[in-house]
């Protein structure tokens, strides 16, 4: 709701907030005093600066495999780990604010998630998609290469990385049919993303995975009196969904330990400003995963979206107060008001481009099916997404799942069909012939 109201508000008055898009800040601008003052960034090939109070929120480091890598600087142990995070973190912000001053913390505290998904057909992936701490919270059970359990399924991330590490893998994540049918909407997107594999009995599921089916059905066993009797040797207390049939249907996925968060960052105080060795650096905030010292040395699950919230809030109230303080009557630049100006036409030129009225069928779109050249179908529109893979927060992959295809279930299980032409209007070519 509030990345909505701010949208439009940069649509309906661009004097009073702009969003500039396909923007790389390299560093933050200073005046004589120290404080901060904005930033210069690049765009199309070209340099610019805005000025003005600045919140750094670039996320954390959990992909930084950069010639200045913070992760391989401040944890080498985890250089070769895959990760759940996107290319975008990279700790850049983080750089940039120690460049001109700025103190870090807990910057070895890296969070280890045990359930990043493995895709078969690229088991040697650096970016995983993560698996919802909610499959094993509905009931799923953790195997190792021998089809044993090894731990208590919904202990601590760090704990349950801790016992992959001790045992042998490849590890599955395996719901039964009650456990699939109660979380039916994630197994249907890991199933869609090549993830998540149905067997339709147990025999099916230990012939995958290399065991007896005597071994899978003992195990099962096991469980279901540790279950009934209510104690485990792991600890384990909540038994949701049990028992597990060897006769009946699951679903399981490959899954392997991955760099999920990093909890260290900027140096921050309560008001999210920044702080370097002389206090406060006036004019620079902090929100989200890029702050440091916030979770301690292991994020409790949840608390991230609730960190960028609070800190978010915190630092932009702080952040226009400050502006209205000091910075008032700063004027804008004929560049500046020029830069509006381009990005009305930008907007305007966007919503032209999509009321297109070009037709395709289904055939001519199943053509273009590659990196280089790649089409979807999202409902009734033809959208060549070619440009935008490298943009897609999602990673470009996602995308390329349904390169030349219908995309629309997909699609709709994680976005609004507004967001098309929100972020990408300039993608839709067409729609689809009847």
């Amino acid at each position: 709701a509030l990345l909505d109201r701010l949208e439009e508000i940069a649509q309906e008055t661009p004097e009073v907030a702009r969003i500039i898009l396909k923007a790389d800040v390299k560093k933050l601008l200073k005046n004589g005093n120290g404080d901060v003052v904005g930033v210069e960034y690049e765009k199309d090939g070209k340099t610019f600066t805005e000025y003005g109070p600045v919140i750094v929120a670039t996320g954390g480091y959990g992909a930084d495999y950069t010639q200045s890598s913070l992760l391989l600087k401040n944890r080498p142990d985890l250089k070769d780990l895959p990760t759940t995070n996107g290319e975008h973190c990279t700790g850049d912000g983080i750089k940039m604010a120690q460049a001109i001053g700025a103190g870090a913390v807990d910057l070895k505290y890296v969070q280890v998630h045990p359930t990043g998904l493995v895709h078969p057909k690229e088991p040697d992936s650096k970016v995983k998609f993560l698996a919802a701490e909610a499959l094993r919270g509905c009931g799923g059970l953790l195997l190792d290469a021998n089809g044993n359990r090894f731990c208590d399924e919904l202990g601590r991330r760090d704990y349950v990385s801790g016992q992959m590490w001790k045992n042998k893998g490849p590890f599955r994540l395996i719901l039964n049919s009650a456990a699939s049918n109660e979380i039916a909407w994630h197994c249907k997107h890991y199933q869609g993303r090549g993830l998540m594999k149905k067997f339709n009995t147990g025999a099916d599921l230990a012939k995958e995975m290399g065991i007896d089916v005597s071994v899978l059905k003992n195990t099962y066993e096991k469980y279901n009196a540790v279950a009934k009797a209510g104690k485990d040797e792991f600890g384990k207390k909540f038994y949701h969904n049990a028992p597990f049939d060897v006769n009946d249907w699951f679903n399981a996925a490959i899954v392997t330990p991955v760099v999920h968060y990093t909890m260290g960052g900027l140096h921050v105080n309560a008001e999210a400003e920044v702080l370097g060795d002389e206090g406060k650096i006036r004019g620079l905030w902090a929100a989200g995963e890029v702050m440091g010292g916030v979770h301690g040395i292991n994020r409790l699950g949840g608390n991230s979206l609730l960190d960028c919230v609070v800190y978010g809030r915190v630092a932009g109230a702080n952040a226009s107060k400050y502006l209205y303080q000091d910075l008032l009557t700063r004027v804008r630049s004929v560049q500046g008001n020029r830069t509006s100006a381009l990005s009305r036409l930008d907007l305007i030129k966007g919503h032209l481009t999509s009321a297109t009225d070009k037709t395709y069928t289904l055939e001519e779109v199943a053509k273009h099916d590659k990196e280089d050249d790649c089409w979807v179908v999202v409902g009734e529109q033809v959208l060549d997404v070619t440009t935008f893979l490298k943009d897609h927060p999602g990673g470009a992959k996602a995308i390329l799942l349904y390169a030349g295809k219908e995309a629309t279930d997909e699609f709709d299980m994680m976005h609004e069909r507004k967001v098309i032409a929100k972020y990408a209007p300039h993608c839709v070519i067409g729609t689809v012939k009847k």
